[in-house]
């Protein structure tokens, strides 16, 4: 009998085993696998778009040709570098920018909308700045050529609150995030559906639970989005109408340093991100001779200065959502 008793328990410790690695092996297989395990990231436009200053939040023309983006320290502004022969040229400031504080440039899959973050007066011919950051628009007109900023009003843009990070689907659902929002507690992700004349009221994106939300990027069908939390990104897919479990990007990504801004490729293949990263792209040679002055401004005037750069790397977020 003992023996019997013996015999069954290892026989059910045996399919328990047997049912846990199955299952572990199928939740590994199930999770798409963003971020290629041997891609690094790189430097985006290095000299032209990424450079010793502090640069962030990159955004598309559809032909591709086109980049905006964020730089400055006392003042946000936001820039434009076209490709020409392969190259990305000399940045301008985009026409409407350059006098408040501006950020967060997003193009609407379209190409017709641009959407930012902005300080500026809401009434023309004022020239205070608000206390607070809220989510404007210009309509393209042709070439870099865009309209007057307008100011989204109705329920998106709270007197006394700060939206940050907008991007817009296809369809026109307008996502965002803000601090501390209508008593949502920290920095919270949202989404607004467009209703052809207006905005419905923002819903809250929980999407890992109580931990903050922000600059959440949609995919344009909305089937997935990139989004920060702490110094890290994740992907979060949509099934139906419900958001599925987040994945938090690899290392190769996420190794420490500060993130923010994630911008996904039309074709899903490429991954946009902001990051204060030094490690992996420069280390002091400990075995030589301590730096000079010179040695030192020039370490300090690099693009991996700890100042925000722009970079790149390869993803497979198009063969793991359709």
């Amino acid at each position: 009998m003992q023996f019997l008793y013996w015999l069954s328990r290892e026989v059910t410790i045996g399919i328990i085993i047997t049912l846990c690695s199955i299952f572990s092996v199928f939740s590994q297989a199930s999770q798409p696998n963003i971020v290629d395990t041997a891609s690094r990231p790189k430097v985006f436009a290095e000299g032209a778009v990424s450079t010793p200053y502090s640069e962030w939040a990159t955004s598309f023309t559809p032909d591709g040709n086109t980049v905006y983006f964020s730089r400055g320290a006392i003042y946000w502004t936001i820039c434009y570098s076209k490709l020409v022969n392969g190259k990305w040229g000399r940045p301008g400031v985009a026409a409407f920018s350059g006098r408040y504080n501006d950020t967060d440039p997003f193009v609407s899959p379209d190409g017709k909308r641009m959407f930012f973050i902005s300080n500026r007066p809401f009434e023309a011919g004022e020239d205070k700045p608000q206390k607070n950051y809220h989510i404007w628009y210009v309509d393209h007109i042709s070439g870099d050529e865009w309209s007057a900023p307008k100011h989204i009003n109705g329920t998106v843009n709270l007197a006394g609150s700060n939206n940050y990070g907008p991007s817009v689907s296809s369809s026109g659902t307008l996502f965002f995030c803000s601090r501390n929002r209508e008593g949502n507690k920290g920095m919270g992700g949202y989404s607004a559906k467009w209703l052809g004349d207006h905005y419905d009221k923002p819903q809250q994106l929980i999407l890992l639970g109580k931990e903050d939300v922000q600059d959440p990027f949609t995919a344009p069908d909305e089937s997935y989005v990139v989004f920060l939390s702490g110094s890290d990104l994740y992907y979060c897919p949509k099934n139906g109408n419900e958001w599925g479990t987040a994945q938090k990007l690899g290392p190769q990504v996420n190794n420490g340093d500060s993130n923010s801004s994630p911008y996904v490729s039309r074709d899903g293949k490429m991954l946009y991100y902001s990051s204060s990263r030094v490690k992996g792209f420069y280390k002091r040679d400990l075995k030589a001779k301590p730096l000079n002055y010179d040695e030192l401004e020039a370490e300090n005037k690099s693009i991996f200065n700890s100042e925000g750069n722009i970079l790149m790397i390869p993803v497979n977020i198009s063969n793991t959502t359709h």
